[in-house]
């Protein structure tokens, strides 16, 4: 059996499970519960760095984490969702878990006989595995919110770091307002940690702000540091320090600030500015403004079309992915797709003059998958010219001809996760 079709088996267990939810539910009983009777392995982990917010968390983190391991230390990471494979959310210090593991993990989860969440069951298995690794940090991507997030469990984390948020998960919330969306996000940050918070908006900024008033962390905002633009070349400067952002993998302003976020926390966890510098061009986030190059999505296009995937599914990915293609002068074709908990409206809005057509695709395996002719309605109201199709291969066979083109497929990490296991 393929190592993507144990991974989709092992996510099938876990959505069929009696005793799983995969519906989404916040509460931090249940997963406290379930630690307290393994005997709290989550105290065990020490120099906990949180990661939250909505749009940023992995490239943030994974920045983080490939600054960490250049300076000869260590560290696990959590995750989600997974790109290609389920065992890519749990990085346990020099590796990832393997399925075999993860199944006996989810053995010794089911003993306990707790009803939990597939997500709560997933940062369980994280928090089994790490609690037994002797490394420098444990680096934990928060899910949907925070304030009752199944990775907010931890009291005397080394940090709490907080990327751009904005209006997502609403679907989560009883009052859908951004001011709820910023209270859950960071109103229930821990007390004597130091708190990190990246480039935000004015109206989000000035909300932080006042839900950390009352705070007694060391806040850390972001203009404390900045993205510096000159000659077409990009640079990291805070007071003290300027870094060149020797990338050529790198592409999107938004990812660029994220990377600068990372770099000042790597700064102030006394990482060498030299080996800052000779990481950064190392540093490349799958699924993000990635050319497929080679493989076999490419093979099946003609030697002049070009294709890119980015996970962008939020207002604020989909303004630095227009940034970003508005330049490049040829024309550019969408193939689009999107889980339901998002706000299809607010993200293609922001395309309008940059896609010559756009073909709307399910996510294969994805219940929470909108359909392609819900998404082609709602393109359509927005006056743009759409196609409707059954599958990605469908949509590529569509758009494919001797025209010289960008085909860009966007909107959803998860439907980016099936177009990279099926090159």
């Amino acid at each position: 059996m393929s190592q993507m079709s144990q991974s989709i088996n092992l996510y099938k267990q876990l959505a069929n499970h009696k005793l799983f939810n995969k519906t989404i539910n916040f509460d931090l009983k249940r997963i406290k519960s379930v630690l307290e009777k393994l005997d709290h392995p989550e105290k065990k982990l020490k120099n906990v760095i949180n990661f939250l917010g909505s749009s940023g968390k992995f490239s943030t983190l994974f920045s983080v984490k490939c600054f960490i391991e250049a300076n000869n230390q260590s560290a696990t990471s959590y995750i989600s969702p997974s790109l290609k494979d389920i065992k890519e959310r749990f990085w346990i210090g020099d590796r990832y878990l393997t399925h075999q593991e993860i199944k006996r993990s989810i053995k010794i989860i089911e003993k306990l006989k707790v009803p939990l969440t597939i997500f709560e069951v997933l940062t369980v298995i994280y928090i089994i595995h790490a609690s037994k690794k002797n490394v420098d940090y444990h680096l934990i991507e928060a899910g949907a919110l925070f304030a009752k997030d199944s990775t907010n469990v931890f009291n005397f984390p080394k940090a709490q770091v907080i990327v751009n948020i904005n209006k997502q998960h609403l679907n989560f919330l009883k009052k859908k307002t951004l001011d709820e969306v910023v209270y859950q996000k960071v109103g229930f940050l821990s007390n004597f940690t130091n708190i990190y918070v990246g480039k935000q908006k004015p109206n989000v900024l000035k909300k932080i702000k006042k839900n950390l008033k009352k705070n007694k962390s060391s806040i850390i905002y972001s203009n404390s540091w900045k993205l510096v633009t000159k000659n077409n070349k990009f640079y990291y400067q805070d007071r003290e320090v300027k870094i060149k952002l020797n990338t050529k993998t790198i592409h999107s302003k938004g990812l660029l600030e994220n990377l600068c976020h990372a770099i000042k926390i790597a700064l102030d966890l006394k990482i060498n500015k030299r080996i800052i510098e000779k990481t950064i061009p190392k540093i490349s986030f799958e699924g993000r403004f990635q050319y497929l190059d080679k493989g076999r999505i490419k093979k099946k296009l003609k030697k002049y079309e070009k294709i890119m995937l980015d996970g962008a599914h939020a207002e604020t990915d989909a303004k630095n992915l227009v940034h970003y293609l508005k330049p490049i002068k040829l024309p550019k074709y969408g193939i689009w797709s999107m889980m339901k908990n998002k706000e299809p409206d607010l993200f293609i809005k922001q395309f309008k003059g940059v896609f010559k057509k756009i073909i709307t695709v399910p996510i294969e395996n994805e219940k929470g998958s909108m359909s392609s002719k819900k998404l082609s309605q709602i393109a359509l109201e927005n006056k743009f010219n759409v196609e409707k199709s059954n599958s990605f291969n469908e949509a590529l066979k569509k758009i494919s001809s001797k025209e010289k083109k960008l085909i860009v497929c966007f909107g959803s990490l998860y439907n980016v996760g099936n177009i990279l296991n099926k090159n």
